[in-house]
Parts: structure tokens; sequence; C-alpha cells
């Protein structure tokens, strides 16, 4: 099995999250490309053990407005018709849903999750072991996907009918942020100005008390996960 690995990000922020800390620890080569600086993609090598996009602050609808945005869905593209496992995230997910030709962008009434939400399986996610019961995990974001034609709804939450959705075997789209750390979510925390006051989000009072209970089981599920989609590369 091969051991290289490509990260995407959408931002500077350092690469402690979980995704990360998964391939580190397991012995993966890793690559980190941050298109939005200039990084290019290019054609998904045919070695590539596993891909992952993160989330972000750009509208994936607006490829004219950040060119870069080709060249990710490019690739995803690529990892999706060459069954190279894939992981979006938030931002992530939603290029997943376009390049497969869902809509994505804010939801009526414009609801935000910011901070720790109940997300629920569905019966899919129960039979296949994705999810088996309602788990709180780390929420960012107030634009959603719709489910692309010939997909596998996963989960949702209270607010938002779509929150994870597997496309064939290996490609899998998730609008929460299981990969996110307490140390991660505090810096998100320090810079959430643009989700003061929204609907649906929630004090930091109350992000902090379920913090406590929540962060350890959404590490061990997310773990777990990304055990089962990556794997671990042979010596």
């Amino acid at each position: 099995m091969s051991k290289e690995v490509v990260l995407i990000y959408h931002t500077d922020s350092p690469t402690d999250d979980r995704a990360f800390q998964y391939f580190q620890s397991n012995g993966f080569n890793i690559t980190v490309k941050r298109p939005f600086k200039g990084d290019k993609l290019g054609d998904v090598p045919t070695n590539l053990a596993g891909s992952v996009v993160y989330g972000g602050p750009f509208n994936v609808f607006e490829e004219d407005i950040h060119p870069f945005l080709h060249d990710e869905n490019q690739w995803t593209g690529q990892c999706i018709d060459q069954a190279v496992p894939l992981l979006g995230i938030c931002q992530g997910a939603q290029s997943i849903a376009r390049v497969l030709g869902a809509e994505c962008g804010p939801r009526a009434g414009s609801p935000h999750e910011f901070g720790y939400y109940e997300i629920h399986p569905t019966e899919a996610a129960k039979t296949e072991g994705f999810l088996n019961q309602p788990t709180f995990f780390t929420e960012s974001h107030f634009h959603e996907f719709s489910l692309p034609e010939g997909a596998e709804l996963l989960a949702y939450s209270e607010a938002f009918p779509q929150q994870a959705f597997r496309y064939g075997d290996r490609a899998y789209a998730l609008q929460f942020h299981p990969e996110c750390t307490a140390k991660g979510f505090r810096r998100w925390q320090k810079a959430s100005k643009h989700h003061e006051g929204k609907s649906g989000v929630q004090s930091k009072e109350e992000q902090d008390a379920l913090q406590v209970t929540v962060d350890p089981i959404q590490h061990d599920w997310f773990m777990n996960f990304m055990a089962k989609l990556f794997g671990k590369p042979t010596a």
C-alpha cells in the first residue's frame, strides 16, 4: 500500500488537526498543499494512498473569483474516478458535492452551526458502521450541500438535513469537523466574530461545557473512521 497522501488546506492554520495526526502517527508520507496560496495540484498520481480536502472560508461556487478552485475540482474528480480514498470536510465536502453536480450554498433563513451539535445517523450509516448512534461533533458553517445523485446520505442534524454522505466506496463528505481538536476549536473561538449573534450559534459557555465530554468521543470516532477509510501503509 502506498504511503503518499495529499492534504489540501484553505487557511494558514497549523497542521495539528486529527487527520494530519493520523497520517503522521501511522507512517504516511504527507504532502501539504495550499492552492489558495498558489500551490499547484496537477493530476492525481497513480500511487496516491489518499487525500483530504479541508474546510475554509471560500464559497465553492465562486470558481471565477477563486480560480484555484478549478484545480481542486479537477483533483477531486480524479480521486473519485480513480477510487482514491478521499475525505472532504466542510468546504471540502461541499466541493465533492459540487463536482458531483449538487447545489451548495447558504440554507434558507441563514441558520448557523458553530460549536458542538448532535449529528444523527441514517439507517444506512448504522448498517455500514459509519455512525451507530446520535453523537456530538464540532461544527463551523452556515452553507450546506444537497445530496448528489448516486450518493448515500449518512447523517443529518436538526438544522441541516445533509451532514454526511458517501459516494462509491471511497469518497466521504462531512459537513461537521471531527478533525478539529480542542486546541484548534479554541483558535476558532478567538476568530469567530463572523458567527456572533447568528441564528443557531451556541454561546461560548455552552461550547466550553460541551467540549469536555464531546472531544474525547469525537477523537475516538474519527481515528476509527480514518483507519477504515485510509488504512495503514505497509513497510
